[in-house]
């Protein structure tokens, strides 16, 4: 498999032979549970402390930082040895250019793994750093040819000639390669139209077509020959192209060579400034944060370049500008629009000590902002850097069809080599049709249109998410999210708010629920309790006001004990009155069971003598979110699971209200690991959904992992597969329909390649089509793949947009 990387950390082992294979079982178990992790064994060093534990993973599912945290977690030491990279590439050749980069890059000493994104124009890498760095990588990368745009552009992507070209020479430049790719058209038009029509003899033709020739072949020429001064020859695309122009020239069909030559390069130069619009949904996203900060110093504002500003530094925030950093509000109130980083659609209101994030828009008032985290350590940043990894991790179906170009391209080349020879040797044909055919063929069987078909689909899928809160850490996630049967949510914090609030509030007899929340509240003022935290929020929403109750006597199991107005407050469950012989009034006992029965925590209250009532405590689901979960069914997902540490009672009561499917109760962290392998033996894609800390292990485990609130913690951008950047779940049915619509678009863009090959190449070794029309009907497969990609950066998280996969 190209993409499985190995990597040796050390690892130090007891002495004791017991104790070290112990070490070593735990060591191996703990790395293996996580997904795309091959192999793991120790290898002894001798004459070092610590042992090595090698680790082989699949690069394109998983990445070097998470096979390191997994290690860490398991007891292994991680050192700055190996280092990762993703930089910018301008590669402008052939659709398989991809595979000629990484095999270069490979062959360097001390790459572990590299992955191309054509359509990203980015290059992935894990290396070695007591062998290479990062420079070495890029002067490498420029000796190849595709090295990183000299100059670049705002927002971080980049272009070869500034910002914005002015002037008309500026604009050739950065547009090189459709100026040549029109030179070789203009040219091929004067040497055939003088032919044609004004009598152009061959002879002053041909200088024409040369010319032709040169425009047209000039990036694919020039980056083949670098290939081969630096003997990294593959059988490619590009290759079947260049042959079968020269076998057009040889035949005399100058004509012919110079319009597959033109029509090649247009397509080319076409895709990838309709690319580029994908590639600009990322661009935006740099984009959103201002430049500049206003920000406080020696009691004067001051306007800064954003990456100026340190971390503790006041930023001053205007209505309706932008928020140019990550921080906390000091002072002033506002509405700020998250829908840029979080994808929510209503706006939040933001107060001292409230969270706020670059690139998000301040509302109708002022805020003073204290710097938490710098330039290149934002939320926005740490987004846009995934999502350009995210883009060179492969799908399993791009993998796929790389596979199957690595053993077709060779097979052209021999089934045309064959054409040409031995239908004129059988004497069939002449051998001029035979070697004219047998040129045809190779454009005919030219995969470019399945080369760029999946890859344009995971680029165009990945932004569009992004775009909307939802980061989609790479092609494997986004293809597998799209097949999903089940979908299992923790419910602490995920299908509910995530805190206690008090629910029902029960008087007994002729008592006023003011006077029930009055005295439970005075006395759980001082309580640190979240039961008791949610009493006093509920008074206080209810205004009523809590006088000051005497010293909190915690009583374990049962409750709390005060006294007010003179007299004692007894407030907890029925056995701190049942140990004491207190008899329980009937009415206050129903009431308990009652809501016992829904799923709430349940508070008596008494004071003095007398039973004010009881207080219902829950922690509720969050709001629409039974509208949520209908929404994913409708995408096709079939079973929706709940799974909790709580009692079976509270969690079927919670289950029941949001319309869950499952529920999975009473279970301990590491039990979800088992929840989730057991969910994976019954379905065949697992998705889980959970806070992307306290559930890095279950999210580890199941087909794919899904933290919400990756705006507000680094841990669930790093550990999650998939990461919704509001705390909400409402993203989760916009995913799962992206992700279906992808494979929708990947499965089109295959049924469309491999029909127009199999057309073609019946079409040429019949006769039937001649190379001019079979580079017609080629080329415009491939820039059909690539508009349909293109359709992804529409799709819209309506709920009318569902679109379920066909194969589900």
């Amino acid at each position: 498999m190209e993409s499985t990387t190995k990597i040796e950390l050390p690892v130090l082992l007891p002495d004791i032979p017991d104790d070290r294979d112990a070490c070593v079982l735990r060591l191996v178990r703990d790395l293996r549970a996580l997904r795309a992790v091959l192999d793991v064994h120790v290898v002894d060093a001798p004459g070092k402390e610590a042992s090595l534990l090698c680790v082989h993973y699949d690069s394109d599912g998983v990445g070097l930082g998470d096979v390191e945290r997994a290690a860490v977690q398991a007891g292994a030491a991680v050192t700055a040895r190996y280092g990762h990279a993703v930089l910018p590439i301008r590669a402008i050749d052939g659709e398989d250019a991809a595979r000629r980069i990484e095999a270069g890059l490979r062959r360097v000493e001390g790459v572990l793994h590299a992955s191309v994104s054509l359509p990203a124009q980015r290059a992935r890498l894990e290396f070695d750093r007591e062998i290479l760095d990062e420079t070495t990588i890029r002067t490498e990368l420029e000796a190849m040819g595709y090295g990183p745009p000299t100059r670049p552009r705002k927002g971080g992507e980049e272009r070869e000639n500034g910002d914005e070209p002015t002037g008309l020479l500026a604009r050739m430049v950065a547009n090189k390669e459709l100026v040549l790719s029109l030179g070789a058209g203009l040219l091929l038009a004067a040497a055939w139209s003088g032919q044609r029509w004004l009598s152009l003899p061959a002879m002053a033709a041909l200088p024409l077509y040369l010319a032709a020739y040169v425009l047209g072949a000039w990036d694919l020429a020039g980056h083949w020959s670098r290939a081969l001064r630096k003997g990294n020859l593959t059988f490619d695309i590009d290759l079947l192209m260049l042959v079968a122009a020269l076998g057009a020239a040889a035949l005399g069909e100058w004509a012919e060579g110079a319009f597959l030559l033109f029509l090649f390069s247009l397509a080319h130069a076409l895709e990838h400034r309709a690319l580029d619009r994908a590639r600009g949904a990322i661009r935006a996203l740099a984009d959103l944060a201002p430049a500049t900060a206003r920000v406080l110093r020696d009691d004067a504002l001051v306007d800064v370049p954003v990456e100026d500003v340190r971390a503790g530094e006041w930023v001053i925030v205007r209505p309706g500008e932008r928020i140019p950093v990550d921080g906390e509000v000091r002072r002033g109130r506002s509405v700020v629009n998250q829908a840029p980083i979080t994808g929510e659609s209503v706006p939040v209101e933001k107060g001292d000590g409230d969270e706020v994030f670059a690139g998000t828009v301040n509302g109708e008032g002022a805020l003073h902002v204290e710097t938490t985290r710098a330039a290149g350590d934002r939320t926005l940043d740490r987004v846009i850097q995934l999502v350009e990894e995210a883009q060179t991790r492969k799908a399993p179906t791009e993998r796929l069809t790389d596979r199957f170009e690595r053993i077709f391209v060779p097979l052209v080349l021999l089934s045309a080599f064959a054409l040409a020879i031995l239908p004129a040797v059988m004497g069939w044909w002449t051998w001029s049709t035979s070697f004219y055919r047998s040129m045809a063929l190779l454009v005919a069987a030219s995969p470019c249109a399945l080369a760029i078909g999946t890859p344009s689909a995971v680029l165009a899928g990945i932004a569009q998410a992004a775009r909307n809160g939802v980061l989609i850490k790479g092609g494997v996630h986004l293809e597998k999210l799209g097949a999903v049967a089940a979908l299992a949510m923790d419910k602490t914090g995920t299908l509910t708010v995530g805190r206690p609030d008090v629910t029902d509030v029960v008087p007994a007899g002729a008592v006023s629920p003011d006077e029930l929340l009055r005295v439970a509240g005075a006395v759980e003022k001082t309580s640190q309790h979240p039961l008791g935290e949610a009493v006093v929020r509920r008074a206080e929403a209810e205004g009523v006001a809590l006088p000051e109750a005497g010293d909190l006597e915690s009583l374990t199991g049962r409750g709390v004990r005060s006294s007010l107005d003179g007299r004692v407050v007894e407030i907890g469950n029925l056995r701190l009155w049942e140990e004491t012989g207190v008899p329980v009034p009937e009415e206050v006992r129903a009431a308990v069971e009652r809501l016992s029965e829904s799923g709430k925590s349940v508070m008596a209250v008494r004071h003095g003598e007398r039973w004010l009532g009881t207080l219902g405590v829950a922690d509720r689901p969050r709001p629409g979110v039974r509208e949520t979960l209908d929404r994913i069914r409708e995408q096709g997902v079939g079973t929706l699971v709940m799974m909790t540490g709580d009692n079976r009672g509270v969690a079927e009561a919670v289950a029941r209200e949001v319309g869950i499917d499952e529920v999975m109760a009473e279970l301990l962290p590491e039990d979800k690991v088992a929840a989730v392998k057991a969910l994976l033996a019954r379905h065949d894609g697992v998705a889980m959904v959970g806070d992307g800390v306290n559930d890095a292990p279950a999210l580890a485990t199941a087909d794919v992992g899904i933290a919400m609130g990756g705006a507000g913690t680094a841990a669930a951008l790093e550990t999650a597969d998939v990461a919704l950047m509001g705390d909400d779940l409402a993203g989760i049915p916009f995913t799962v329909g992206l992700s279906r619509r992808t494979r929708a678009v990947i499965r089109q863009n295959l049924a469309v390649s491999l029909s127009v090959i199999a057309l073609l190449i019946v079409a040429t070794t019949t006769g039937i089509f001649g190379i001019g029309p079979a580079v017609v009907v080629h080329e415009g497969s491939t820039l059909v793949v690539v508009g349909n990609a293109l359709r992804l950066l529409r799709y819209r998280p309506r709920a009318e947009e569902a679109f379920p996969d066909s194969s589900a």
